[in-house]
Formats: structure tokens, C-alpha cells, sequence
């Protein structure tokens, strides 16, 4: 995703089935790699960790310690 000047990162409660939005924005931040991920795509999380993850991928590597 790329992000125009002036874009701001939201700030999130993860939970099981779904987020909270506690500070309105574009996106998260993925933890593992940086890349920005707008709100409408974000479909990785952890509630344990609470943060973000750009892909499946990414995602599973980060559960099972190796990222």
C-alpha cells in the first residue's frame, strides 16, 4: 500500500473475531515487516501479540517464532 503525506496509522484493539479502532487512520504497520496495510485489507492479527501482519505468511512465521 502506498501512502500519500499527511496519511495517519490507526491504532487497533485485536480481538478474536475481528478490531477496534481506538485512533482512526489508514492503516497498521505490519510488526514483522513494516509494510503499510489499509484497514479495508487487514485480515492477519494476533490478539496474544496484539499487532498486524501483511500476509499468511508472515503471519505464521511470526506464531511459530521464526520471524
Amino acid at each position: 500500500m502506498l501512502m500519500s503525506p499527511g496519511e495517519s496509522a490507526a491504532t487497533l484493539i485485536y480481538g478474536p473475531n475481528g478490531f477496534r479502532v481506538i485512533r482512526t487512520g489508514r492503516f497498521v504497520t505490519c510488526a514483522v515487516s513494516g509494510q503499510a496495510i489499509s484497514l479495508q485489507d487487514l485480515r492477519y492479527w494476533s490478539v496474544e501479540r496484539q499487532e498486524a501482519y501483511a500476509t499468511p505468511e508472515i503471519a505464521t512465521r511470526r506464531l511459530l517464532g521464526e520471524a
